[in-house]
């Protein structure tokens, strides 16, 4: 039976200093904190401070390696944040200039939104048109490593720093699939991720295409925008906005989105502990589009801000929500800055849509369930025989106007497509009074 020794002198007296090192940091906090009411609750836990100064003497006098001070702290810090929620998390300097640069829309790596589940390394979404998402990475590919680098028992920020580097170097990552037995290793060059957030295009004459890849601090605009361009090419009677592996971003964003659509009621609302995360947002009456018939498309890699604006059209009853069930991160984060350039991504409150429901861990669950598939044409239906191509066939009265062409991108997209059908259909049933 083994025996705990007592604490040696240079050991308790270590403690004590650092028991008191910590008193005399939390008494330097700014007013406002210590103006928080304390309850009994709030007491500081005198034993389990106790506890952490023995623990990080310890470490630095058995530790196989030579650990310095600073390396503890911050490596304490992380922990602190990252046993709160897979979002929160301690930035340092290096750190909190890449999420800057993610938020502004450029960065150097190969264009992956990834989070935590369970300890497991996942991809959230892949973003359009970069590496990742022409390697065929999908939503809930598990990722196993990055280059040699396990990625059990990295943190998400250590994991994205790994991926992150100088465009044109490669890099090699590990996942497993969801259905799979056996990982895949894929090679991916890094580039500089310079990510358009909005693209759009008519899929055939009346009907739009608007794509959200994520939600930047120019999307509202340029969402504007794009359904400027489209009706300039003719009567919009219809729209797809597909929000499929759109990861979020920012919240302003998703909010101007809702309100191109939408003239009136409350977008979305959110509520935390503090009283600068009580929010809510409405639409105003001013609005580029309120009375086009739309589907939005979604699925397991649309998340966050993409959740909002689905949850929000889709209380409103102004958008058909069409695809699989979406992601379900409904947090909100507020980025910190600290001293000495370090910074804070912490979770302060939570996403409620319209009719107060709310999206953590439970997602969006559409409207019209489609599955990802491929259509295919049945054998033998182009050569089927109609009566305009009988010899000697009469003429009708009716338009003899060739079909209008269908954009290739509804061919290849079998969730497309349906969203597209129901369009026509809904014009079919319910015109509207404005055309």
């Amino acid at each position: 039976m083994r025996v705990k020794a007592p604490l040696s002198f240079s050991t308790r007296l270590f403690s004590s200093r650092l028991t008191a090192w910590l008193f005399a940091a939390l008494l330097t906090l700014p007013v406002s904190v210590q103006a928080q009411p304390q309850t009994s609750d709030d007491d500081l836990p005198v034993a389990d401070v106790q506890t952490f100064a023995e623990v990080f003497e310890r470490i630095k006098r058995a530790y196989v390696d030579e650990v310095d001070d600073s390396t503890l702290l911050h490596n304490a810090m992380r922990g602190m944040l990252s046993e709160l929620d897979p979002h929160s998390t301690y930035l340092d300097p290096q750190e909190f200039q890449s999420l800057k640069e993610t938020t502004e829309g450029e960065f150097g790596g190969i264009g992956i939104e990834v989070g935590m589940r369970d300890g497991q390394l996942m991809v959230i979404s892949p973003i359009d048109d970069t590496p990742a998402a022409r390697a065929g990475l999908q939503s809930q590919d598990a990722i196993l490593r990055i280059d040699d680098t396990a990625t059990d028992g990295l943190s998400l920020q250590e994991a994205v720093e790994l991926m992150r580097g100088e465009p044109g170097s490669d890099i090699r990552i590990t996942i497993l699939r969801q259905g799979e037995n056996m990982p895949r290793d894929l090679t991916l060059t890094r580039q500089v991720i310079r990510t358009e957030s909005v693209k759009h295009e008519v899929l055939t004459p009346g009907y739009g295409y608007l794509r959200i890849s994520q939600f930047q601090s120019s999307t509202g605009e340029q969402v504007n925008d794009a359904l400027a361009d489209m009706r300039q090419q003719g009567n919009l009677e219809g729209l797809v906005l597909d929000l499929r592996n759109n990861p979020g971003g920012v919240l302003q964003a998703a909010v101007e989105v809702v309100d191109a659509f939408v003239d009136q009621g409350l977008i979305v609302y959110t509520e935390g502990r503090l009283e600068d995360s009580q929010m809510s947002f409405s639409a105003h009456s001013e609005t580029t589009a309120p009375e086009v018939p739309m589907v939005v498309l979604i699925n397991g890699g649309s998340a966050s801000a993409s959740e909002i604006v689905a949850g929000a059209l889709q209380d409103q009853r102004r958008a058909v929500i069409m695809g699989t069930e979406s992601f379900g991160k409904g947090s909100v984060q507020q980025i910190m800055p600290l001293g000495n350039d370090d910074g804070l991504k912490l979770t302060t409150a939570l996403y409620y849509t319209p009719n107060g429901r709310s999206i953590q861990a439970l997602g969006i669950t559409p409207d019209v369930q489609v599955v990802r598939g491929r259509l295919e044409v049945a054998d033998g239906y182009a050569q089927q025989l109609r009566e305009s191509e009988l010899s000697g066939h009469l003429k009708g009265n009716g338009d003899s106007a060739a079909a209008a062409e269908t954009s290739p991108k509804v061919r290849d997209d079998y969730q497309l497509s349906e969203a597209l059908n129901l369009l026509k259909a809904l014009n079919v049933l319910g015109p509207r009074a404005e055309r």
